[in-house]
């Protein structure tokens, strides 16, 4: 069995709020994302699975700092194989559109992991792949025991893929768990 810490970036308020754009507030989309990629996980054999927040009202921690601890330590004392935190993007740049991961370095599992969701987000979503990146300074990477990934589904900023996140989570959640089918060679 693969277990999988899903942890829906931000709090519905602050701390740790996220970004809102275009009518649409990033915490919102990454808890209903969320929320329908643990269900498709759940519907598979192969995953168990925990979310970081279980209720649309779930506030993790008093401060950003141990918001960012309540999630790390929460799929670390569960002994989760993969951690997987879902994020939307925000640019001064409206026209900056797509899909990004983050993993801590190259060398971990999660490199991999990242190309394959962002494969998946891109065939679910038609959004365009901007590709891995390597940043060892975001808490979740660096703190978490399990290989990590930080995937930023689209542009609140822009008003394509913010309509996309907010009238079509599912296409996410298919996306990113297609990826992680694809990852393990169950697709």
């Amino acid at each position: 069995m693969i277990k999988i810490f899903i942890d829906q970036g931000h709090n519905p308020q602050n701390p740790n709020a996220g970004a809102e754009a275009n009518g649409v507030r990033e915490q919102d989309v990454n808890y209903e994302v969320g929320v329908l990629l643990a269900d498709l996980l759940r519907s598979n054999p192969n995953f168990a699975v925990r979310l970081s927040r279980n209720t649309p009202t779930e506030q993790l921690g008093t401060s950003n700092a141990t918001s960012l601890a309540a999630r790390v330590n929460a799929a670390n004392s569960w002994g989760a194989n993969y951690f997987i935190s879902l994020h939307c993007n925000a640019s001064t740049v409206t026209s900056a559109s797509g899909s990004e991961a983050y993993v801590y370095n190259r060398t971990t599992p999660a490199y991999p992991l990242g190309e394959h969701i962002l494969i998946g987000l891109h065939n679910a979503t038609g959004l365009p792949n901007r590709g891995m990146r390597i940043n060892p300074s975001l808490f979740v990477l660096r703190r978490t025991r399990m290989p990590a990934v930080l995937v930023e589904m689209g542009y609140l900023t822009n008003t394509t893929d913010a309509q996309l996140l907010s009238q079509n989570p599912a296409a996410f959640a298919e996306g990113i768990y297609n990826g992680i089918l694809s990852f393990f060679g169950l697709a």
